[in-house]
C-alpha cells in the first residue's frame, strides 16, 4: 500500500525543454533560476521530490513548491513576480509641471535653469530634477548654434553636390576645394605642464604669435587623397597657382569636377580665364552658409585636432612642416569620406527644420 501524497506527473514539451537547459547552461542566468530550471528537469525525469531535493541541496517542500508552480503555470511559474516597493513620492503631475517650466519659461535671474533652481520653485530636491531632465533627453545649460542657407538656389546646389558623392561621373575625379586660411604659429608663453597621474596636461591661455599661413587643399572623393599647399596669402593669384598643381597632378584624360564654397577668390576675373582655357575643369559651388557640405572641411577638422589646437611652432616654417608632415602621413593611410545622405533627406531635414524654427514663436 503507498503511502503520502500521489505526484502529479510532469511532463515537457520540446521548446520547454530547450528553454530549461538554455537556463542551466546559461552563465548569466540568475542562480536561482538556474536552480529551478535544474529542479523541473529532474522532476520531468521522473524523480521523487526527495530525491530531487538530495540533488539540489534543497528541501522536500522548497521542491514541491516550484514542481506546482510549474504546473500551473508552466515557464512563467519559474520566473520571479514583482516585488512591491516604495510607493512613488513624485507624482506624474508634479514632473509635468517640472517639464512645462523647462521648456516654456526661464528664471527671473537667469536665461536658463540650473537643478538647483528648478528644486527651489517645484519643491523637489535636485537630484530629483536631474532624474527628470535626463530621463526626457533635457539639457537646459547646453546650447548649440546654426545658421541656415539664404541662397535662393539651395536646392539646386544641394542636388548638385550630393549627386557628386553619391553617382560621380565616369572618366572624371571629384576633388573637395576650399582654404584654411589664417592658420597661427602659436607658442605659450611659458613651459607647458606635462599630463601625469590625477592631472591632465596645463598650459598657459596666453600665447606669442609667429606669423600665419594658409593651406590650400583638394580631397580626392574616391580614394581619399588630399593635394597641399600653403602659402601666405590667400588671394585669387595663390589660388591660380593651387589650380596649376591641381592640373599637374591630374591625368590629363580625366574631366576635374571641382567643389568650392562662394569665396569672391574662386570667382575672380583671373580664375574665369583659367578655367576658360582649361575645359575640362568643371566648378560646382555649394550653397552659401553651407561649408557642412564640403568634404574637405572635415579633413580640416581632423588636422585641427591632430595637429594645430595644441601643436607647438616657434615660427611659420615650423608650422608649414607640420602641416606637410600630416599632409604625408595622411596620403600613406588613405580613408575616404563616405557621404550617406541623399540630397533628399537633406531637403527633407532642412525642411523640418525651418518648420521648427517657424513655429517656436520667436
Amino acid at each position: 500500500m503507498r503511502r503520502g501524497r500521489w505526484l502529479l506527473e510532469l511532463t515537457l514539451a520540446p521548446d520547454e525543454r530547450t528553454t530549461l537547459e538554455g537556463w542551466v547552461r546559461r552563465r548569466k542566468t540568475a542562480q536561482s533560476l538556474s536552480q529551478r530550471a535544474r529542479i523541473v528537469l529532474a522532476c520531468a525525469d521522473g524523480k521523487a521530490n526527495t530525491t530531487v531535493a538530495g540533488e539540489v541541496g534543497l528541501t522536500r517542500l522548497t521542491v514541491g513548491k516550484w514542481r506546482a508552480r510549474f504546473l500551473e503555470r508552466r515557464l512563467d511559474g519559474l520566473l520571479d513576480e514583482p516585488r512591491p516597493g516604495t510607493p512613488r513620492r513624485v507624482s506624474d503631475a508634479d514632473i509635468e509641471r517640472v517639464l512645462v517650466r523647462t521648456l516654456e519659461t526661464t528664471p527671473r535671474d537667469a536665461t536658463h535653469w540650473s537643478t538647483r533652481s528648478m528644486a527651489e520653485v517645484s519643491g523637489l530636491s535636485a537630484s530629483t530634477i536631474g532624474r527628470i531632465w535626463r530621463a526626457f533627453s533635457l539639457q537646459p545649460h547646453r546650447t548649440e548654434s546654426f545658421k541656415l542657407s539664404k541662397d535662393p538656389l539651395f536646392i539646386e546646389k544641394v542636388r548638385d553636390v550630393v549627386g557628386l558623392y553619391m553617382n560621380p561621373p565616369d572618366k572624371a575625379l571629384v576633388l573637395c576645394v576650399d582654404e584654411k586660411s589664417q592658420i597661427q604659429a602659436l607658442n605659450r608663453t611659458q613651459p607647458l605642464l606635462p599630463m601625469r597621474p590625477g592631472q591632465v596636461e596645463r598650459r598657459t591661455h596666453d600665447y606669442v604669435r609667429y606669423g600665419t599661413t594658409s593651406l590650400f587643399a583638394a580631397l580626392d572623393v574616391k580614394t581619399g587623397e588630399v593635394i597641399g599647399k600653403c602659402h601666405r596669402r590667400h588671394r585669387s593669384v595663390e589660388f591660380r597657382k593651387f589650380l596649376d598643381q591641381i592640373d599637374a597632378a591630374v591625368p590629363s584624360g580625366l574631366d576635374v569636377h571641382m567643389i568650392l564654397d562662394n569665396y569672391a577668390t574662386h570667382k575672380t576675373a583671373l580664375i574665369r580665364r583659367w578655367l576658360a582655357k582649361r575645359p575640362r575643369f568643371h566648378m560646382h559651388f555649394t550653397p552659401t552658409s553651407s561649408s557642412w557640405l564640403n568634404l574637405v572641411e572635415r579633413w580640416f577638422a581632423t588636422l585641427t585636432e591632430k595637429q594645430l589646437r595644441r601643436g607647438v611652432h616657434r615660427s611659420t616654417q615650423e608650422l608649414e612642416a607640420a602641416i606637410y608632415s600630416y599632409l604625408e602621413m595622411s596620403n600613406e593611410d588613405l580613408r575616404p569620406f563616405k557621404w550617406t545622405k541623399t540630397a533628399d533627406e537633406i531637403l527633407a531635414s532642412v525642411a523640418r527644420f525651418c518648420y521648427r524654427t517657424s513655429d517656436s514663436g520667436q
